[in-house]
């Protein structure tokens, strides 16, 4: 029973870890890629570094040949001139001076072995980090957008629906405006040319327009001459 309630437990936790880490996914990258570059950046100082010491075995190498050379040159000297034990004792230190070379040139291919190596990491490194960044960019600009998508699908989509119908109901309105102030316009105009009508057939000119009261005796006499 304790053991399954000490997995069960490991179990949760792992859970919570794995949702906790899924929620700051982006922060999470952006520490583990600045964690790479920091890791990077101490490569290309190792390099360096190597490079550096590599040149300084170079230049102990080319000092031990050179001593070589000079001792060789007087040891043999020293034999011409039958001093056998001078001659001894300088080419017992042209034997170390031979070993420190051969010492060095071992460092030197070492070296190479190792700065060669060395800056195949840094830059297979480089181009992953190179590749993580952009990625890291494009992740930000997906979650950006996302976050936009998820508010223009909340509230942010109600808004853009309610403007809209705004816009509707405001151009529905100014063309019913419009469409008042021309049939105002013709309203004013109808008055003026029914009053030069009635101007006109007042004077004679054209029709009557209504019927006077002279007119309506006229019509009465002849009702009154036709019954008789």
């Amino acid at each position: 029973m304790f053991n399954l309630i000490v997995t069960l437990l490991r179990g949760r936790a792992h859970d919570a870890e794995r949702a906790l880490a899924e929620r700051n996914a982006l922060p999470l990258l952006s520490q583990q890629i600045r964690d790479a570059a920091h890791a990077i950046q101490s490569a290309r100082r190792a390099v360096a570094v190597a490079i550096a010491q590599d040149e300084q075995e170079k230049s102990h190498y080319t000092m031990i040949q050179s001593r070589i050379k000079d001792l060789e040159t007087r040891t043999l000297a020293a034999l011409e001139k039958g001093s056998e034990a001078l001659a001894r004792e300088a080419a017992a230190t042209i034997a170390c001076l031979e070993a420190e070379r051969d010492a060095s040139e071992k460092a030197q291919a070492q070296f190479t072995t190792a700065i060669a190596k060395l800056k195949g990491v840094v830059r297979t490194a480089e181009g992953r980090l190179q590749d993580l960044q952009r990625g890291e960019r494009l992740a930000r600009a997906t979650e950006q957008a996302q976050k936009l998508d998820r508010a223009a699908a909340g509230s942010g989509l109600a808004t853009l629906d309610e403007a809209e119908e705004t816009l509707t109901r405001l151009r529905a309105r100014q063309s019913q405006n419009d469409t008042i102030a021309s049939v105002l316009k013709e309203m004013d105009c109808a008055p003026g040319s029914a009053g030069i009508i009635e101007k006109l057939a007042n004077a004679g000119c054209g029709a009557p327009l209504r019927s006077s009261a002279d007119d309506i005796l006229a019509k009465l006499r002849t009702r009154i001459n036709n019954a008789a």
